[in-house]
């Protein structure tokens, strides 16, 4: 594919003196950008009124967004690590906009498919090469720290709500016409055009002879950090591989179950009690847990570059189940142990995602890891499925049978404390990749950077 001279990865690599420290700016212009994609909940109601549309209706193009984000990151690595950074953010922020256009076109003509295709199809390929855009740039300048590195820029993704639900909802008003909406639309796509383009004019990729100053000071490898590098291709065959792909499918879930549900969630674990939850403690809960997502996606990976992934990835699925085990026994005795559990799980939440690049580098080398971590990126959009899949299906199947209280909830969390146990197992199954899976020293070996 032939890349125009201006997004050339010829093009972008930084002179000597350029700092690193600006790559992670670009990066975060991307990733707060497409993280409004946690508050699409903002235009459901307004989307149900205005167009007539059912619950399940409105959610359709968050739906197709999620998983054309992991179709379009599994399919498109491979482009981004050929084509480089700019090539990459330049396609997200073109499909993330456009998407949002469509979607202004679709509310304001009444053709509730032109949203779904808009922002859900168009707009999930902008959400899934711009999720991968940045990663293996980002651990080619901080081979030192790509924990640290990483959890900056997923940890927008993350925050990305934290911006867009205000906004939106300040743009919508209390009673937002179809009108309304469609501005929000067209204003979302255009301002988000000009905040990514930032990030794209700002990225650069390394020389191949550029190592960073403090490298030398660096202590002895630890045991899983290859030196080696690993194709795309030969990734898909190791054992590893699929080891992560059954860690971070399970640790999503286990995270999503409370995510997704969790406003319903704490106003029923404590309705009948002489504490009741109302809508806005409701609204305050979702805000902490968005909160504890974000950050933990940078605390808990940048403690990663000190006590290793393996560790790491042993204390959210190991800790994440005893979290799940306190909240199944002490059901709704205490309202503060519920919420500091749900924080620290959603922050393992978040910390499984920025995490999940450094490990990778660690096994595979830099060599194409943006596009394993694209492939790797599959096991979101199945966790995706499964996490509601079971919360949902088992509450509503419990309020079914006369059930209230906990007793909605009591079975999916003893499910999810089997899954991060499994996960834990999958984790300890985690070794060196074997050599004949490595690419040979030489010209093929060397990164794109």
């Amino acid at each position: 594919m032939a890349v125009p001279g201006f997004l050339a990865r010829a093009r972008i690599v930084a002179p000597p003196g350029w700092t690193r420290w600006l790559v992670p700016p670009a990066a975060l212009s991307i990733h707060l950008s497409i993280g409004q994609a946690y508050a699409w909940s903002v235009f459901k109601t307004p989307l149900e009124k205005t167009l007539g549309l059912s619950g399940t209706q409105s959610g359709l193009p968050f739906q197709l967004g999620i998983v054309m984000l992991g179709l379009s990151a599994a399919f498109g690595g491979t482009l981004v690590e050929r084509n480089g950074p700019r090539w990459a953010m330049t396609v997200a922020t073109v499909c993330f906009s456009t998407g949002f256009l469509l979607a202004a076109l679709g509310v304001a003509t009444g053709q509730f498919w032109l949203v779904v295709l808009g922002y859900g199809g168009v707009g999930g390929v902008g959400l899934g090469i711009g999720y991968i855009s940045p990663v293996s740039t980002l651990i080619k300048w901080f081979p030192d720290r790509p924990g640290m590195a990483t959890g900056i820029a997923i940890m927008g993704f993350g925050g990305g709500a934290l911006i867009a639900s205000p906004w939106s909802s300040a743009m919508l008003g209390t009673a937002p016409t179809s009108n309304d909406i469609a501005m929000a639309f067209l204003v979302h796509g255009l301002v988000y055009a000009v905040f990514m383009t930032m990030g794209v004019l700002l990225v650069r990729v390394p020389a191949d002879d550029w190592r960073p100053a403090r490298e030398a000071a660096q202590a002895a490898p630890r045991p899983l950090v290859s030196t080696a590098n690993v194709s795309a291709a030969n990734a898909l065959k190791t054992p590893q591989f699929w080891c992560l792909w059954i860690v971070l499918c399970l640790n999503v879930t286990a995270g999503i179950g409370i995510l997704e549900k969790a406003a319903p969630m704490i106003t029923d674990f404590f309705k009948g009690t002489s504490a009741p939850v109302g809508t806005a403690s409701a609204a305050g809960f979702v805000a902490l847990l968005s909160l504890t997502n974000m950050l933990g996606r940078f605390v808990w990976s940048s403690a990663s570059d000190l006590v290793g992934r393996k560790n790491i990835y042993r204390f959210y699925l190991g800790v994440g189940a005893l979290l799940y085990l306190v909240i199944a026994l002490t059901t709704n005795a205490s309202k503060l142990v519920f919420v500091l559990c749900a924080m620290l799980i959603l922050s393992f939440y978040g910390g499984g995602f920025s995490t999940l690049p450094a490990y990778l580098k660690d096994l595979f080398g830099t060599y194409q890891v943006g596009a394993i971590h694209g492939r790797l990126l599959t096991a979101w959009s199945a966790a995706g499925v499964l996490g509601p899949l079971i919360v949902d299906g088992i509450a509503d199947s419990q309020k079914a049978a006369g059930k209230t209280g906990p007793d909605l909830y009591a079975l999916s969390f003893w499910i999810m404390i089997g899954l991060l146990v499994v996960g834990f197992v999958a984790n300890e199954c985690v070794r060196p990749v074997s050599a004949k899976y490595h690419e040979p020293v030489g010209e093929k070996a060397r990164s794109a950077a």
